[in-house]
């Protein structure tokens, strides 16, 4: 459906009194083009409201039993795309994007790893940096594909993966106190402030 036939159908609903439920697949806040739909329903003074799911982002980092930020590791979560048929504006391309080396969450990419993997060693992230792809995060059918900057195409082709899929890049993935996913020794990551009992906060009070 075009957006001007779900506002026919949502309008002609909310006239009759009925109440209307519009589900999005995915995560309506990232790349959902719900702005126009709240817009044009804001101009028709039709009253809404919105009810925000779990985003796919979260239910990778869940798939991949990850957190995205580490303290010494990275604090900081890039949400961005390849530019495709929908352009990316002037100064969010992906290689500047990449470039600050944080933990990026790349969606709308699955069919292009070969120019995304360019793309991010253009940027100077390293071809051995850790990467996944995780199929249809929290769907009955996801799976992981753990991998690296340097072998994402191959990744994807071997498991057939070229859509509906998130790319997880960072150093994050294989900080581990033990043993990274391919049996290399992992990254240290420093240990958290927050249950650091020689770290005072309002609720406890440091000790030696």
């Amino acid at each position: 459906m075009t957006l001007e036939e779900v506002l026919d159908v949502m309008c002609a609903a909310d006239a009759r009194g009925e109440e209307v439920v519009r589900l999005h697949t995915g995560d309506p806040c990232l790349y959902g083009a719900i702005q126009e739909q709240m817009d044009a329903l804001d101009a028709r003074g039709v009253d809404y409201e919105v009810v925000p799911g779990v985003s796919s982002f979260c239910g990778a980092a869940a798939a991949l039993r990850q957190e995205y930020t580490l303290p010494g590791i990275s604090q900081s979560v890039v949400i961005t795309r390849l530019s495709g048929r929908t352009p990316m504006p002037a100064g969010e391309g992906m290689r500047t994007m990449a470039e600050s080396g944080s933990t990026m969450v790349i969606f709308l990419s699955s069919g292009m790893l070969a120019e995304l993997s360019a793309e991010l060693l253009g940027a100077g992230r390293s071809s051995d940096e850790p990467a996944a792809l995780v199929y249809k995060a929290t769907w009955p059918e996801e799976r992981v594909v753990r991998c690296t900057v340097g072998t994402l195409a191959d990744a994807g082709a071997r498991e057939g993966i070229d859509r509906t899929a998130l790319v997880v890049v960072g150093r994050v993935l294989g900080a581990r106190g033990g043993l990274a996913h391919d049996g290399a020794q992992a990254e240290s990551y420093e240990r958290s402030k927050l249950y650091d009992p020689s770290f005072a906060t309002g609720y406890r009070k440091a000790s030696s």
